[in-house]
């Protein structure tokens, strides 16, 4: 329910930036802002890769290696009260006309897209190389043989 309060929060503050006709920059520091929560939400809380030169345990790499559950860089809930504040910050400065300065948007749009496109892929490689999946699908359950 939370998360849907945050999206109508959104939706609000991207029809006012609309209506309004700038704050653009506002707009793309809040998209860099929630890029790098996702990225934290998305990270162990222990890097694999600090792990590996320190020679110290490390998630499992066979299957026969203790199970370690997955435990996050930022936590769902600090994810969403973050997001959300961000969200309240952004649509404060559209109120002020010091925060709108006059840009070409287009580019900061196609930057941004360039900016996740390449952070997303390191990213989605990481989990790769450390064989970490940061969602949970529920409890695994075994068929019975017969």
């Amino acid at each position: 329910m939370r998360w849907a309060g945050t999206l109508l929060l959104t939706l609000v503050y991207m029809i006012r930036v609309y209506l309004l006709q700038g704050w653009y920059i506002v707009t793309y520091a809040l998209g860099i802002y929630h890029l790098n929560l996702f990225i934290a939400f998305l990270s162990p809380k222990v890097d694999p890769s600090l792990l590996e030169e320190d020679e110290g345990p490390s998630l499992p790499t066979k299957q026969n290696e203790e199970f370690r559950p997955f435990i996050r860089r930022l936590p769902e809930f600090k994810f969403w009260h973050s997001a959300t504040k961000g969200i309240v910050i952004a649509m404060i400065c559209t109120f002020f006309d010091a925060f709108n300065v006059p840009v070409f948007w287009p580019i900061l749009v196609m930057y941004f897209i360039m900016l996740f496109c390449i952070t997303m892929k390191r990213q989605i490689k990481h989990m790769v190389k450390y064989r970490y999946l940061p969602f949970t699908h529920g409890k695994r359950t075994y068929k019975e043989e017969t």
